[in-house]
């Protein structure tokens, strides 16, 4: 097997006396994501890779599943290079689709199925997808697409296509109504006949031997302009992420199991909960949505060995009795990621850890989808408040003056800046963007600027302090205020608005805008609704208002730009009083 070598230590590494036992340079493949998924099944063929509602599929199983589908997409016209939008849940044709467009040198594009008509539209468009897949439930949604943007077709299944007979059976009566497809519409595909369609295929013929530096998957963020953009991750990228991911575990990985609650969609779903866990020959246990008891109820059932979410899942935990008494002794690790968890959280969620019988505490990350997600993490061999950790192995953090490549003094504020094997091949369509992100620094390497404020102390480890762009998250979710700002303006009651993130206890933020009516147009319940029903077909749910505040004027800077700030911090301090 071709390796890929990553430089050796440098001065710049004060983190590595604190590395303890886990190696700061890895050995990387240089092949596909899915021909890493094909050597785990060679190895484990019939230890349980993934794990749906009950339903196991082996290593064995998820390699005949994958060449099934990429039979399937072949069937369907696609082809090397080719961009196909999977906008999937965590169910099992997400993950074979995903690794199947991988084996034939397409592109996976991952979107939230949530998304607005609009935001899908515009995913489409930013990568060039012209086939779709998605769930039953959501096919209306696709059906208003495509009155926008032309498909040539669109791939139906149903989370219930990969349960066996009998919960397959009972799941689609259970769920016929609401989840009814238009099966006069042409472009519509049905799991089984694109299957059926690929078997008359000869696959060998269209197999792609990828490269590490070979992109893989398109996953959205919004950058530092907080405009969303496609993001291209190279194979190298998740498979760099994995290995390193399983080094910083310091845990038995081989064969363990992991809760894959957070989304295919999101570099931390798909890159720690589904792939490295496929790489290093665990199980990923999926979870299609959270809902706190359901999820309590497959932690006694599967006794996972890691479970890694946003806050706002352990928040869920700990607020509620669905584990009282349960013993978690199982446990090797707990990872929290996605969004800044508070010295408050973390000394809570440790409490309970502690009270059930686990041995470990959770060990909060930090990342981007720039570089997947995950490059910092609490090490297994010291924990220092306030801080997201040390470096990846292979990952180089350094703290740079804002708008400038010039390193700062250890304790001094300033942008985190990294390199390492994740980092991406680069934004789709955005030149300008990758020029302001990527940049290259004196010593010679290419460095992310990652558009967040934080500092690192003389050991080496970070503190993320602050975003310097524009950004909500809520949910873990990211949420671009200015995006939300133009939809709202589209509203012809809309003179002006302005979107902030006002703290919650539960999502650690959650959206508020702030609207000033065109003359002619009074304030009013009535006006609050319509306007939130017009963002409602506009928004994606987990980005939606939660209400409306109406203003005659907005505050301004002294160049008469909008003053956020101002609101935010009135808002925020106006949520302090009402608790």
């Amino acid at each position: 097997m071709e390796a890929i070598h990553i430089n050796k230590p440098e001065p710049e590494a004060p983190w590595l006396k604190y590395y303890g036992e886990v190696p700061f340079h890895l050995d990387y493949p240089d092949y596909s994501i899915s021909d890493a998924v094909i050597e785990s099944s060679k190895r484990l063929p019939d230890f349980t890779a993934v794990s749906f509602m009950g339903k196991k599929f082996s290593y064995k199983t998820l390699a005949k599943k994958i060449d099934e589908a990429a039979a399937g997409f072949i069937a369907l016209g696609v082809r090397k290079g080719d961009a196909v939008t999977i906008c999937m849940p965590n169910v099992p044709q997400a993950v074979f689709c995903m690794y199947a467009l991988n084996r034939i040198g397409a592109i996976a594009s991952m979107i939230h199925p949530l998304s607005a008509v609009g935001e899908i539209v515009h995913y489409l468009g930013e990568v060039n997808s012209r086939i779709i897949m998605t769930l039953d439930q959501f096919y209306s949604k696709i059906a208003e697409v495509e009155e926008q943007y032309e498909l040539d077709k669109v791939l139906i299944t149903s989370a219930a296509d990969e349960l066996g007979f009998v919960k397959s059976t009972a799941f689609k009566a259970m769920n016929a109504k609401k989840n009814r497809v238009d099966k006069a519409d042409a472009r519509v595909v049905l799991w089984n006949s694109f299957i059926k369609a690929g078997r008359s295929v000869e696959l060998e013929k269209h197999l792609v031997k990828s490269k590490g530096n070979d992109p893989a998957v398109v996953l959205f963020s919004g950058g530092t302009t907080g405009v969303t953009k496609g993001i291209s991750l190279s194979n190298l990228n998740f498979n760099a992420l994995g290995l390193q991911t399983g080094a910083m575990c310091h845990k038995e990985i081989l064969k363990s199991r992991m809760l894959a609650a957070m989304p295919i969609f999101h570099g931390f779903g798909l890159g720690v909960c589904i792939h490295t866990m496929l790489e290093v020959g665990g199980t990923s246990i999926l979870v299609p949505q959270f809902n706190v008891k359901k999820y309590a109820d497959l932690i006694k059932k599967e006794k996972p060995h890691y479970i890694a979410g946003v806050p706002t899942l352990f928040e869920a935990i700990t607020r509620n009795p669905y584990l009282d008494g349960v013993k978690l002794d199982f446990l090797r690790g707990v990872f929290s990621g996605g969004d800044s968890l508070s010295v408050e959280l973390k000394r809570r969620f440790d409490a309970f850890l502690e009270a059930h019988g686990a041995t470990v505490h959770v060990r909060e990350g930090y990342g981007t989808t720039e570089c997947v997600t995950a490059s910092c993490l609490t090490p297994y061999t010291e924990e220092r408040e306030g801080s997201i950790g040390l470096p990846f192995p292979d990952t180089y953090y350094k703290i740079c003056a804002v708008g400038s490549n010039d390193e700062v003094n250890y304790g001094e504020l300033g942008e985190i800046c990294l390199r390492g094997p994740s980092v991406m091949l680069g934004y789709l369509n955005h030149p300008e963007e990758n020029a302001n992100t990527l940049r290259m620094h004196s010593d010679g390497y290419i460095w992310l600027h990652t558009g967040d404020l934080g500092s690192m102390d003389p050991d080496g480890f970070i503190y993320f302090k602050q975003r310097i762009k524009r950004m909500i998250v809520t949910s873990g979710y990211n949420v671009y205020p200015s995006q939300l700002e133009n939809i709202i303006d589209g509203h012809e009651a809309v003179q002006m608005s302005c979107v902030v993130g006002v703290k919650d206890s539960y999502k650690m933020q959650k959206v508020l805008a702030f609207v000033v009516p065109k003359s002619g147009y009074e304030p009013s319940e009535e006006l609050r609704q319509q306007i939130l029903a017009y963002c409602r077909k506009h928004i994606a749910k987990y980005a939606m208002p939660y209400t409306i505040e109406f203003r005659s004027e907005l505050p301004k800077t002294l160049v008469g730009k909008i003053a956020y700030t101002v609101l935010e911090k009135e808002a925020n301090e106006a949520a302090e009083q009402n608790v």
